[in-house]
C-alpha cells in the first residue's frame, strides 16, 4: 500500500514546501529508531532507544509548532524511552497515516 506524502490536515501551519522535508525526517526516525508500537483510537507509542530522544524531542516540539493539535510526550523505558503521540478524534486519520509511515519502514 502506498503511503500518501501529503497527509497534513488544513490545521497545519507548515508551509507546503516544507513539508516533504518533514516526511522525511519522520521516515528517518522510524528507520532507524522505531523499535514497537502501540496504538489506541487517538494515541500512538512508539518505542526508541534513548540515544535518538534528543533528536525525537526536536521533531515532536518542530511538529507541534505548526500542527498545534498534537500532543508528544516521552517517558523512559528500560534502555529506551517512549515517545507518547496523541491526537483529538478529529485528526485520527493523521495518526492513521503517520502510524502507517512507521510500519512501512
Amino acid at each position: 500500500m502506498a503511503i500518501p506524502d501529503d497527509w497534513a490536515p488544513d490545521a497545519c501551519t507548515l508551509p507546503t514546501s516544507q513539508r516533504p522535508l518533514r516526511v522525511a525526517e519522520f521516515d528517518e526516525l522510524f528507520t532507524v529508531v522505531v523499535q514497537s508500537e502501540r496504538r489506541e483510537p487517538t494515541e500512538l507509542d512508539l518505542m526508541l532507544p534513548r540515544d535518538v530522544e534528543a533528536t525525537a524531542r526536536d521533531l515532536a516540539r518542530r511538529e507541534s509548532e505548526c500542527c498545534s493539535f498534537f500532543t508528544f510526550e516521552f517517558e523512559g523505558v528500560g534502555d529506551g524511552v517512549v515517545m507518547h503521540v496523541a491526537v483529538p478524534p478529529e485528526h485520527a486519520e493523521v495518526l492513521d497515516a503517520l502510524e502507517a509511515r512507521a510500519a512501512a519502514r
